[in-house]
Order: structure tokens, then sequence, then C-alpha cells
């Protein structure tokens, strides 16, 4: 079932306009969804991570099919050839290609001691709702890159590129007013979560989830941070917390 699923996608990503980088966020899914598959390692927690499934869907399909294909599935060449109507020669090609840009991605993560990444995410937490400027800032890498769906209201991705503007939106972002609670339809609790394999905290009204931020965290830092609101992509998410038995909420209400 899982290779027909695969082969599914493959299919739909050759009809399908490719988005341009930046233009996409992966579907965000709560630690122990059977479809993140098994996290007994770290190279298993970081294959689903949301930074090598952006990047994977950066690919080109032939590429991805490829590694998907090789990697997921452990077809050979000759295989994974006819399935895609190609030579075994490209699809060693194919391959190579993949596996040096997903490397390269990796590099620059590691494995985080969970307790460790609640502790930075905390710290950032503290920092913008207090307004510290400085401390937001020291606590994001100097290459650090933020992403977001701007509340879901919009299709186009907003992207921030320097610590000191990401510190300034995420002042912005997690001040609450009025206006916003409206906009949520109440006051939504904070709560610490794992997403993907990443720290994460995710803003949720009665038993519905309508917010996540999650954050990659190298050395300490985070060097990545995600915003997602629109309503598709939490779906599975929401659905997953709902069976969820949550801890004490870092901010009981918003």
């Amino acid at each position: 079932m899982e290779q027909v699923l695969c082969l599914d996608r493959l299919r739909s990503a050759r009809a399908r306009r490719e988005r341009t980088a930046g233009a996409w966020l992966p579907e965000p899914l709560l630690d122990g969804d059977p479809m993140l598959g098994p996290a007994d390692s770290f190279e298993q927690r970081e294959s689903v991570s949301l930074a090598v499934l952006t990047l994977m869907e950066r690919l080109s399909p032939l590429e991805r099919g490829v590694y998907v294909l090789r990697e997921a599935f452990s077809y050979g060449h000759a295989e994974i050839a006819e399935i895609l109507h190609i030579t075994e020669s490209a699809s060693q090609q194919h391959l190579h290609r993949a596996r040096r840009r997903i490397t390269t991605a990796r590099r620059r993560g590691g494995a985080v001691d969970p307790a460790s990444a609640r502790r930075v995410v905390e710290e950032f937490l503290a920092a913008a709702f207090s307004g510290r400027t400085e401390r937001l800032v020291a606590l994001l890498t100097d290459d650090a890159t933020a992403i977001s769906d701007g509340a879901g209201l919009t299709e186009t991705l907003l992207r921030y590129d320097t610590p000191q503007r990401i510190a300034a939106v995420a002042r912005a972002g997690f001040k609450s007013t009025p206006a916003k609670r409206r906009f949520a339809g109440g006051a939504p609790a904070i709560h610490h979560a794992f997403v993907n394999g990443a720290p994460a905290v995710l803003f949720v009204l009665g038993d519905q989830v309508i917010g996540a931020v999650t954050f990659d965290i190298t050395g300490g830092k985070i060097a990545t941070v995600r915003g997602i609101a629109a309503p598709t992509r939490l779906v599975r998410l929401a659905q997953a917390w709902r069976q969820h038995e949550p801890d004490t909420p870092l901010i009981a209400r918003w």
C-alpha cells in the first residue's frame, strides 16, 4: 500500500505545476502520528523533519521519485528505471544529485536533546512576550530564517532572513491583542509539542489547533522558525491533537 501511495504522489508530481522555492510548507504532523513512520534513530527522525521535507519538495519530480523509491523502499535502479520510464544511468544520476542536495541541508542539523530544545523554545517565547529584542536575536543563529503563511491569510509565504527582522516579527506576532483574539475566535492556550521531530508551540482553542510554530535548533540556537496557520495544513495535526493527552500549557490564555 505504501508503494502504491508513493507512486500516486510521484505521478501527480509530474502533472502539477512546480512550486517556486519558498512557496510551499509541508503539512506538520504531531510526533507519534503513524504517517511519520519509525523514529528509533536520529536519521529516521530527521528524514521526516520539516527541513528535509521542504527540501525534497524543491527537488525535481524525477530526483524526488528516484530518491524515495531508493531510500524509502530499497528499489534497485533497474526497477526504478522501469517504474519512472528512464534509463538506469539516469536513475543513478538523479539519486546522486538528490543525495548531494539533501546531505548538504542535513549538515546544518544534529541530534537535539528534547529537554534542551524545550528550554530554548521557552526562552524564545519569554523573550517574544516581554519584547526583549536583544535576547531574541541572541537565541537565533546568524543565518536564521523565518517562514510564515501569514496566519493562513496569504498564499505567498512571508520570509525573513536576518535575526533582527525575525526578532521584530516574533515580538509583533506573539503579542496578544483584542483584534487577534477576535480573529482567532477566542483566547487560545499555547502548548509545547514536538512536530515532525522538532520542538513546536501550538495555539489551541478548545480542542482545535489553530496555529503551529516549529523550530529547527542547531548548536543550542534556533536556525529556522516556521509559522503555519492555514486550516488546510493543520487538518491531520488537529485530529491527532484531539486524541492526544496534552501537558500543562505554557500559556493558559493568550
